[in-house]
């Protein structure tokens, strides 16, 4: 089988042309880099993203947040509601942990936010 991605790992975007047999990649091409191969096989194999998106604060505040580290794909919209029911309260400094662990990563807060 073949598939055609087109790699995220840079500003470049190769388009990749992976050959995949019995369920594994036995070949990548198109790639401008050893990124590609290794994003390639990843997203094939086992394809994670990292999210980002924001939880309202007990204040009524938006608060932007992402995992710290991708997750599995195909957990994306779990890990979404599970963010979106997190209680949260101002202040938020940027890094500050939201949720502990959340599909092998912590959440955190991308910026820091006072009480008004």
């Amino acid at each position: 089988m073949t598939k055609i991605l087109t790699c995220i790992n840079c500003p470049m975007g190769c388009e990749l042309t992976v050959e995949m047999e019995d369920g594994k990649v036995v070949s990548v091409s198109g790639n401008a880099c050893k990124r590609g191969e290794i994003y390639a096989h990843s997203e094939m194999t086992a394809p994670t993203r990292t999210v980002t998106t924001t939880v309202i604060s007990a204040e009524g505040v938006p608060v932007p947040v992402k995992t710290a580290k991708p997750i599995p794909k195909d957990k994306i919209f779990e890990c979404t509601a599970a963010i979106k029911a997190a209680e949260v309260h101002l202040p938020v400094k940027m890094g500050d942990v939201i949720i502990e662990e959340l599909f092998g990563s912590p959440v955190i807060a991308t910026i820091s936010i006072h009480n008004s």
